[in-house]
């Protein structure tokens, strides 16, 4: 069978060859070489399980060894990432680099059954591909390791184990911090996205291996994934402060075990903005920072623009450090980062406004202190502090207009604040009469006492454009009772005052002339963030109230290159138009607010394989505005797969509710072969909150 993207197709580990076409990248002509695609290579791991991998591998490697780029994902190598590899490991093969894309164990077309996510195994199983790469006679013993998301962070977390091959890595849209800064828990607040994960997870891992790489067994291996794969949310939910469980695999325990380069990348609108700059502060002499204006994606394709040429700096990188090729890679500025200048407060974006700038090396900032004055604006020399007391109490549904944790597409991005203030606690400056202009994490320091031991606070930095609206810069949110820390949570004490920081996200702005700076405080952000068992009632002493901004310091402005000739993504067949929508709805006679989503991935069939892929994805979270036992959060996922004469069908759903003491959380699974139920599954499991 031909494959799609026009590459020269060859079969590995066996099987029979497939049709074949020469070859496409965004490599310039002069340096392109001819390469082909191992459509499938097993590669055996100790306990005999076989992992699934396909590699471009440059026609050049037939003469002389090549380097070699890993991406270790559990996101199916065919019908999952196939027409973003084809773009990214196509240039690197026309580079001269080998690009080996495998699925994690227990995903794809990969043996064995997945057991959670960053354990032990799974970077065991990675070392071994790593040393599997090393050793085949077309390399050069030199393996680089590339991801975005969970192939991010798996490859800064296979760094810090030291394989011997392994000489650079390429870390995006990932974290140092497990606890902290991933889909599940914020400075000890529970994220909704961690439901939102665990459904998604529930339903990419049902879906079966490719009946035309692994034949026959392919129902035997299915039906095996559908019993085996693991609770996550349970996992997750088990393990709600910061112990040995999210300490496993966070990077920050021990920076100085990453002892390669490490290029980590982020974009300010995603989840993982914090990443780059907290890496540059912990491996100075080994990590670059690049922090674009993007959302979840990667930075050649990625929204809003400008997107980079992520490409060619990545060939670039890996033939420095993996060629012995000194390029001027090497000299990368500790910090690049675009600064956004006047965002636009809209929740559908393709384009932020901004520029780019270089840090050489990376210091502590120097940071602006705004307080406030008598009349309560803020202001960085107040002749005079306020003296008075608010209480605060936010509306449950108050966060509406924060976005998603993380955003990959769509109206996914933070809205208009005004939405959120009439919930929130808001001091502004006056109209500056200079431009502000920010690179790090701003920080909000508060003494407060609360009428209930458990209490959320959020805090927004916001951007007052001159036309009234506003556009959020940064938030931070923080557990009450994680204040001295995350590992052991410590609840308030009821009507005793406290002096508490809460660290918003870093960011790149710049606040113009004639805009104002304005700080919000609420007690809720929700859907981002699952309210504690009682609604608390805090009450704040303006008099002690500061807002640290974090000054970007001596820098460069640069230009850094949008792509240019990017081969296109390879067309697939659309049988069937998709598409997304987002909404809010309030019931005002039962007091009840719900925030929807639903995605449909329509059907679209890869022209070289014939393999048809659908879904849909519909997500609800609902509140009564006076009960936060009330909160729930719903997911339901279908996923849809099918050859001539075969279809499967996996439908999940996933559910989350409360009690005063108790998380309460559900799943099913029904599988369908050509339309016949063959697998049905329920599980349930009450976890009781920890101070959370």
């Amino acid at each position: 069978m031909a494959l799609g993207g026009g590459a020269l197709a060859v079969v590995g580990g066996g099987a029979s060859s497939l049709a074949a076409e020469p070859g496409k990248s965004n490599v310039p002509d002069a340096i392109k070489v001819e390469f082909k695609i191992i459509e499938n290579q097993w590669i055996p791991m100790k306990d005999g399980t076989r992992l699934a991998a396909r590699i471009w591998m440059p026609d050049v490697a037939k003469s002389s060894r090549v380097p070699a780029v890993l991406e270790f994902l559990p996101y199916r190598k065919r019908n999952g990432t196939e027409r973003r590899d084809e773009v990214t490991y196509s240039a690197f093969a026309e580079a001269g680099i080998a690009g080996v894309r495998v699925d994690i164990r227990g995903t794809g077309e990969s043996e064995g059954i997945i057991d959670g996510e960053y354990t032990p195994l799974e970077l065991a199983n990675a070392v071994a591909v790593i040393d599997w790469i090393a050793d085949q006679p077309w390399s050069n013993g030199n393996v680089g390791m590339m991801g975005i998301s969970w192939g991010g962070f798996n490859c800064l977390q296979v760094a810090a184990l030291k394989p011997k091959p392994l000489k650079a890595v390429i870390s995006l849209s990932s974290t140092v911090d497990r606890y902290n800064d991933d889909i599940h828990y914020k400075n000890g607040c529970h994220l909704s996205a961690q439901l939102n994960w665990a459904a998604s997870m529930l339903s990419s891992a049902s879906r079966p291996p490719d009946p035309q790489i692994v034949g026959e067994r392919w129902r035997s291996m299915w039906l095996q994934r559908l019993e085996g794969e693991p609770f996550f949310m349970a996992d997750w939910l088990s393990h709600q402060r910061r112990n040995a469980f999210w300490r496993h695999g966070s990077i920050n325990e021990a920076f100085d075990d990453v002892s390669i380069p490490a290029l980590v990348g982020a974009g300010w609108a995603d989840g993982y903005r914090n990443t780059p700059l907290k890496a540059v502060e912990g491996m100075p002499e080994n990590a670059k920072a690049l922090i674009g204006p993007w959302a979840h994606l990667y930075p050649h394709i990625a929204r809003p623009g400008p997107s980079y040429d992520f490409l060619g700096e990545a060939i670039a990188w890996w033939h420095c450090w993996l060629g012995d090729k000194p390029n001027g890679s090497e000299e990368i500025p500790a910090v690049r980062a675009f600064i956004l200048d006047g965002l636009s407060p809209a929740a559908r974006r393709n384009r932020d406004p901004g520029y780019w700038i270089a840090k050489q090396t990376w210091e502590a900032p120097k940071f602006r202190e705004l307080t406030l004055n008598a009349e309560h604006w803020l202001s960085d020399s107040p002749t005079s502090r306020p003296t008075v007391r608010v209480l605060l109490r936010s509306p449950l549904d108050t966060g509406l207009a924060g976005g998603d944790w993380w955003a990959t597409t769509g109206s996914q991005f933070a809205g208009d604040q005004r939405i959120d203030d009439a919930g929130s606690l808001s001091f502004e400056t006056a109209s500056l009469s200079e431009e502000c202009v920010l690179l790090g994490m701003p920080s909000l320091r508060v003494t407060l006492s609360s009428d209930s031991p458990l209490a959320n606070i959020a805090a927004r930095l916001i951007d007052v454009r001159p036309d009234g609206t506003e556009a959020r810069v940064s938030y931070g949110v923080l557990n009450l009772s994680h204040r001295l820390g995350d590992a052991d949570p410590l609840p308030l004490t009821p009507g005793l005052d406290e002096s508490i920081e809460v660290s918003l996200d870093a960011c790149g702005y710049r606040f113009a002339p004639g805009h104002k700076i304005k700080l919000a405080i609420s007690t809720a952000y929700w859907p981002i963030v699952l309210p504690p068992p009682i609604d608390a009632t805090l009450s704040l002493d303006l008099s002690g109230l500061s807002l640290s901004l974090p000054l970007i310091g001596d820098h460069t402005r640069i230009e850094l290159p949008e792509p240019s000739n990017l081969t296109p993504t390879p067309e697939w067949d659309v049988l069937k138009a998709g598409g997304s929508k987002r909404w809010i709805e309030r019931d005002l006679e039962k007091g009840i607010t719900r925030f929807c989503k639903s995605g449909d991935a329509g059907l679209t069939r890869n022209p070289g394989t014939g393999w048809v892929t659908g879904g849909q994805h519909d997500e609800e979270w609902a509140i009564a505005l006076n009960n936060p036992l009330s909160m729930t959060g719903r997911v339901h996922a279908v996923s849809t797969n099918s050859l001539p004469n075969w279809e499967t069908k996996t439908d999940c759903s996933s559910k989350l509710s409360c009690t005063q003491t108790e998380w309460v959380i559900e799943e099913s699974i029904t599988a369908y072969l050509n339309g016949e139920q063959v697998f049905e599954r329920s599980r349930n499991r009450r976890i009781p909150r920890d101070l959370m």
